[in-house]
Formats: structure tokens, sequence, C-alpha cells
């Protein structure tokens, strides 16, 4: 049986040439280049493993179970959390998401699958990438003049819009490009056993791209989590719990919605600042929870999504 050693070696290849030796430009090109390449990641990933860590040695440091569950403490007390600013975030984020993803996806659908090559089209993906760079600021003023000022007041609504002006792009653009990589021949074959357009949509097309564009509206979720500047022009602060009153909960809870609402990102804005200890370790606290609750929302995503593709 032969083997690698006593292989019979082709006419005109040499075996030395092969070897992998620093003395060789090409190999020590290869070497310096893959040394830089490594020593470049480690760069990247210390301001990333520094921060996580300041945030970790910070944060827990007031954690507790009454963090989620109390309101924030007045200057110079013991105690308190941001349990209101934890539900007003979820609800926010939410709000904007009912608002954007069903419009980023139709958007996308439109113009992949309807009219690729109109006018139309073609002015939705410019809009598309110019609000990929707004400024988050500018999405809050575009709230605060059509909703604040028309409602006249501050609002989780007005809040939602703002956030999901800027996730707006993000899911219109990722479940475009999800919606491209569909093969082809997927379509066709639903086509030629006499499935409309919009059967080939629902049925071929959505399901085949979900997990990218599941991904896309947890990219755009974990951006607005984290936004501060539209929330300070719409929903504002507030430092009491949205209405858990039963049984009058629907008409009191749309109520409190109407009003000023309490964020983790506008809270840990707030007490940054603070002159107070105990307002500035419950700011580190509230930072540590909106990366947590980051976290969680974009592993569900993902495990979503790899379920999705799996089916």
């Amino acid at each position: 049986m032969a083997t690698p050693a006593n292989l019979p070696v082709p006419d005109g290849i040499d075996l030395e040439s092969l070897e992998f030796s620093l003395r060789r430009p090409r190999s020590l090109f290869s070497y310096v280049m893959s040394v830089l390449t490594g020593l470049a990641t480690i760069a990247a990933l210390f301001p990333l493993v520094s921060v996580l860590y300041m945030l970790v040695e910070k944060g827990t440091q007031s954690l507790s179970m009454g963090a989620f569950t109390q309101l924030p403490p007045a200057a110079m007390t013991t105690g308190g959390g941001v349990g209101n600013a934890i539900v007003g975030t979820i609800v926010i984020v939410a709000l904007a998401t009912i608002i954007s993803v069903p419009v980023g996806i139709l958007a996308a659908i439109y113009i992949t699958e309807f009219g690729p090559e109109t006018y139309t089209a073609a002015a939705v993906r410019f809009a598309a990438k110019v609000l990929t760079g707004l400024p988050s600021i500018l999405a809050g003023v575009f709230a605060f003049a059509v909703v604040v000022v028309a409602t006249g007041g501050f609002s989780a609504p007005a809040g939602a819009v703002a956030l999901a002006l800027l996730m707006l792009p993000t899911i219109l653009l990722t479940a475009e490009e999800a919606i491209k990589r569909v093969p082809p021949r997927m379509r066709e074959a639903a086509v030629g056993m006499g499935a409309t357009p919009t059967q080939v949509v629902s049925k071929v097309v959505v399901p085949t791209a979900l997990p990218g564009i599941l991904t896309g509206v947890m990219l755009a979720v974990a951006r607005a989590a984290g936004e501060t500047a539209p929330l300070l022009f719409t929903a504002l602060f507030s430092d009491f719990w949205i209405s858990r009153t039963f049984p009058q909960f629907l008409p009191k809870i749309l109520g409190d919605l109407m009003k000023p609402t309490a964020s983790l990102a506008v809270i840990i804005y707030n007490f940054s600042g603070s002159p107070f200890e105990n307002q500035i370790a419950l700011a580190w606290t509230a930072a540590l929870i909106l990366v947590i609750l980051v976290l969680i929302v974009n592993v569900a995503g993902q495990v979503l999504a790899r379920r999705t593709a799996n089916r």
C-alpha cells in the first residue's frame, strides 16, 4: 500500500518549494499578516471586554430584586430600583416594533417582488439608506412635532414613533436582502404548481427569508432599546409606574401611556450626571439591566431564526 512518503512525484513538481519556510517572501508575508490580524482582533476586543467588565463590576453593586421591583430613589436615600423604567422600556420598544416591523417587511416585499425596477422602489431604497444615517435626535424632533404637539403631551406612543423611525430602515434593508437571497427556482417551482404571486410570497418567499428578517428585527430592537435622545423629546420620564389597577386595567393603562413614561436609557442619562452616589450606582445597574435585556432579545431571536430555518 502506497503512503504519502513513497507516492510517486509527478514530473515538474518540486516538493521543497511546497514546504513552509519563513525565508520565502510569500510565506513570510502570510505569517506576518496572520499575526497582524490576530493583534488587530485583540485590539478590537479589548475596549469591548473592558466596558463589559466595568459594567458588570459596577452594575452588580446595586443589583438586587429591589432594582427590578422598586421605583427610582430620591437623592441621598438607600434602596430603590428601576422597575418602572424596565416596564416603560419594554412598552415603548414593543410599540415601536409593532409600528415598524409590518411597514418595513411589507415595503421590502414590494420593492423586491412586485415592483423591483419601478421609480417607487428606487425612491424607497434611497429613503431607507438616508434614514440609516439619520441622527437619532432628529427622529425625536420629528416625533415631537408630529405626535407630542398634536396630542398635547409627552407619551409612550410618541417615543415609539421616534424609535420606529430609527428601526424602519434597518428592518427594510435587511428584509430586502433576505428576500433577494431566496433561490429563484423556489419561486419558479411555486408558479409552476399554479400559485398566485401572493401565495408565492406568503407561502414560499417570506418563510424562507424569515431567519434573515428576524435578524434584522433583532438588530433594530437592540438599537432602539439604547436610544436616549429621541425619548427625551417624546416620552420624557416619570417616577411612577404604568398603572396596574384592575378591573379598570385597560382604560387606566391607556391613559397612563399618554403621559410621560420612564425608560432605562433616560434614567441612565439622568442619574449618570447626578452628584449623589446612590443614583450613580443605580445608573450602572440600569445600564447592566439594559444590556441583559438586549442580550436576551438577541439570543431569543437567533434561536427562533434557527428553528425556523430548520423546519
